[in-house]
Formats: structure tokens, C-alpha cells, sequence
């Protein structure tokens, strides 16, 4: 498209910025969206996800009676459910409690390398060895946002998919992690990767303004122009060329979105609020997927680490990591994302889901600290379409293994795909037009579905 005021590269390519992943078009050119029969529960859907591992009996699955070795040093609390209790460093999670489902009994056999598990964790797939799953590629089962955007595009003019602050390294100076992207459904389902911190002082998105000298209504002139010019002669017979005008088109509306300028000014947002989610970049991140959903984005998901060892992979001192950083910055930042939403009537019908790759050993290491056990952990649900003040299954005296209800996360991903209105089983076809089913040994997890 010829436009000397506004280069392609200035509307269309923010790569290059290290702000957003992928072009405009790539992300919004996409197949029709298949029939999907049944009421969804929740229309949006916000997945933090704690990456390297969170320890389960340190959070939400605590064992009081244990020895010292198993139990370590953190104390339970009561929350607004009798009967259930939490970590004494999560208490904002302590009082959201009546709106939560927690599940005591995940487990998978997959191996306790990082990648392969979060693959599987987010996917609910098995990608096989460990040499095979490090790294992202385009065989990967798709993303639930990449899955959700496909089947349920937005109802306005907004990026479905937004996935943030980090594209998650497998290691320091490692490939991308699997699991947060468009696998075999194409690039053009893979996230909207924001990329800047938004708690830093004066965050915006200036890669997707209009130069001043561009106004809306110069813009407008400038797509007719374009059409009438891609009507005449041979080449405005391409079926090609008039698809790439109209993913222009459909970038350029994004671009101008009243919708997408106003959810990325976080700095709108009360200095108290902000303060309560946490002035740091996950806590805003969090508060900044809020406002996405709140303007039409279906999935926004928190990586919550640059790269799997740097956060919740608490191979040593686990304790002091999770009570003066992990803990606090994740009690304050989920805590008050489920008051907020509640708040604004928007929890019914937003999913929030609290989960990781595996939990940690039930016995504490010399290094006091806690390593990669796949057997039996924990995760947290709430809002749209789960129960509220209801723990499922449980885990034995050492929360080494699942005693009663046991679930795997292809079951924990078919529930989500079930609240969002998806079937696990549906079948959706790759770009080379093979069917694939989404998750077909997972089942959805009737009791913890309100």
C-alpha cells in the first residue's frame, strides 16, 4: 500500500520495537471460526501462570501435621470457607476464598523437565522426551488463548490472544517455551506478546499510534483510495491481494481502536489500585490483562518469569524466595484482580486461573529448598463457571500422590475449554487441513463446574 505519511513498517510491523511479537495482519488474518453448540459460563479468561514449578504444600495444599522436613516453615491460615485453609502469606487469596475452586490432586507422568511439563500444563498434551519438547514449534497443540481467539473472536475490535510481560525462555539465553502459541492452528493464532514492563514509569504503546500528522479521517480516505486502486485491472482480480487489503484493513481499525488505546493507559488507572495489585511488572501485568479483557481480548495470560529457572523453580532457599517476593507479589496481584472483578460484576464471567508445570517435593532438600515433582500438586480456580469455596480431591499425609480424586491437565484444560464454551473434543484443522481434536483423553471436571 502506497502511503508516504504512514510507512508499512510505522502501521504494521512492531517487531522490531520489542513491544509486540508479530504484524497486524498475521495476527488477525484467520480461518472463519467453527459452530460451537452449548452456553459458555465465561466469556474471557485471565491464566497466570506461575512458570518453574510453585510449591504446592507451601501455597494452597499445606500439610500442619507433617514433620518438620515435609511441612517447612509457613503455617496455615483460615480463609472465608470453614474448612479450608491457605499459606499464611497469601492472605488477600484468603479472603477471595468463597469465590475459589482449588484442586489438590493434579498429577502427569510426563517428565519433570521444564519445557515437556509446561507443554503438557498448558495443553494438556504430552510432547514425549525432553529433548523433543524444549522449544516451541509448529507440530505444538495451540495455546488456550490461540484455541479461544480461532473458535470465539472478539466482539470488538481487539487482539483475541495477549500473552505477557515475557515470552518465557526455556533456561537463561534458551529457546521459547511451548505451549503459549498458535502450534498447528499457524502464526496467525500466536499471542499479541507485550514486551514492556507496565509498571515502568511512563509505559504506553506508541507502535500502535498514528503519527500526528495522520488523522482518522486521512486515514479512512487513504483505505478507500487503496480499494478502489486494488478494484481496477488484473491485479485486483487476486483473490491474494484483496485478502491482504482486507487484513490491512482489519489492522488498521485495530490500530485505531478507541478500545485498544484505552486498555494499555494502565496510567488511568487509581494510584491506589495500582498500589494494591503491585507496584512491580507482574502485579501491573496482571491489572493490564484486566483492562484488555475489559475492552474484548478473550485470553490474557502471565508468563511469570523471563526464564523457567529465574522465579518459581525454588530448588534452594524456597522459603525465603516464596515469603519475601513470590508470595507477597502473587497474593497482592491475584487477590485483588478477584476483589476487582467482583467488584465490577465482571467475575462471573471472567475464568481466572492460578497454575504451574508441577509442584515441588514433598521433602525439603539440603539447599532449603524444594525440587521438581510432577506426582501430585495443586492449582486455583475461580469466576466464570467454577464452584466458589470448593477444594477438589486431595493428596496424601506428605503430598506426595493423589488420595482421592485424581486429575490431569488435559481434565484441568478440558474444564477451562468447557467454561469458555469450547468442546475438549472438537476438531479443528491445521493449515494443511488435518483434523486435530483438542484435548480428547482430557474430560472436564463436572465438579468443580458450578
Amino acid at each position: 500500500m502506497t502511503n508516504p505519511s504512514l510507512t508499512r513498517r510505522q502501521v504494521l510491523q512492531f517487531g522490531a520495537a520489542g513491544f509486540l511479537g508479530l504484524t497486524l495482519p498475521r495476527l488477525l488474518r484467520a480461518a472463519d471460526p467453527p459452530r460451537l453448540g452449548g452456553t459458555p459460563s465465561a466469556d474471557h479468561c485471565i491464566l497466570v501462570f506461575l512458570n518453574g514449578g510453585p510449591s504446592h504444600l507451601d501455597m494452597w495444599d499445606m500439610k500442619a501435621d507433617a514433620p518438620p522436613e515435609i511441612r517447612g516453615e509457613f503455617r496455615p491460615i483460615a480463609t472465608t470457607v470453614p474448612g479450608i485453609q491457605l499459606c499464611e502469606h497469601l492472605p488477600r487469596l484468603a479472603r477471595q476464598a468463597h469465590h475459589c475452586t482449588i484442586i489438590r490432586s493434579v498429577h502427569h507422568s510426563v517428565n519433570n523437565a521444564h519445557a515437556a511439563a509446561v507443554y503438557c500444563g498448558l495443553t494438556g498434551h504430552d510432547r514425549g522426551d525432553a529433548n523433543v519438547a524444549v522449544g516451541a514449534g509448529p507440530s505444538d497443540y495451540p495455546a488456550v488463548g490461540s484455541v479461544t481467539g480461532h473458535c470465539r473472536p472478539p466482539e470488538t475490535t481487539v487482539v483475541p490472544y495477549v500473552s505477557m510481560p515475557y515470552i518465557t525462555a526455556e533456561g537463561r539465553g534458551g529457546p521459547p517455551q511451548p505451549g503459549f502459541f498458535g502450534g498447528w492452528l499457524g502464526h496467525t493464532s500466536d499471542p499479541l506478546f507485550v514486551l514492556r514492563d507496565p509498571n515502568a514509569p511512563g509505559f504506553g504503546m506508541p507502535e500502535l499510534s498514528l503519527p500526528a500528522e495522520m488523522t482518522a479521517e486521512r486515514l479512512d480516505g487513504r483505505q478507500d483510495l487503496t480499494r478502489q486502486l486494488n478494484q481496477l485491472g488484473p491485479l485486483g482480480k487476486e483473490r491474494r491481494l484483496q485478502d491482504m487489503d482486507g487484513f490491512q484493513a482489519r489492522a488498521l481499525d485495530l490500530l485505531i481502536s478507541p478500545a485498544t488505546q484505552r486498555a494499555f493507559r494502565i496510567d488511568q488507572e487509581p494510584a491506589s489500585l495500582r498500589d494494591a495489585y503491585g507496584r512491580n511488572i507482574y502485579g501491573q501485568s496482571v491489572l493490564l490483562a484486566r483492562r484488555l479483557l475489559e475492552a474484548g481480548t478473550r485470553v490474557a495470560c502471565i508468563s511469570w518469569a523471563p526464564d523457567a529457572n529465574a522465579t518459581w523453580d525454588t530448588h534452594g532457599n524456597n522459603f525465603v524466595k516464596l515469603r519475601t517476593e513470590l508470595l507477597p507479589q502473587l497474593d497482592a496481584a491475584v487477590g485483588t484482580l478477584l476483589a476487582d472483578l467482583d467488584a465490577r460484576g465482571r467475575l462471573e464471567r471472567t475464568l481466572v486461573v492460578v497454575i504451574g508445570e508441577f509442584g515441588r517435593t514433598p521433602r525439603v532438600n539440603p539447599a532449603a529448598g524444594r525440587d521438581h515433582w510432577n506426582f501430585c500438586y495443586g492449582l486455583l480456580l475461580a469466576g466464570g463457571g467454577v464452584r466458589g469455596g470448593y477444594v477438589h480431591g486431595a493428596s496424601d499425609r506428605i503430598g506426595a500422590r493423589p488420595s482421592s480424586n485424581p486429575v490431569t491437565p488435559a481434565d484441568v484444560i478440558a474444564t477451562v475449554y468447557q467454561c469458555l464454551g469450547i468442546p475438549a473434543d472438537l476438531e479443528l484443522r491445521d493449515r494443511l487441513n488435518r483434523p486435530f481434536q483438542l484435548v480428547p483423553w482430557g474430560t472436564a471436571i463436572s465438579e468443580v463446574l458450578a
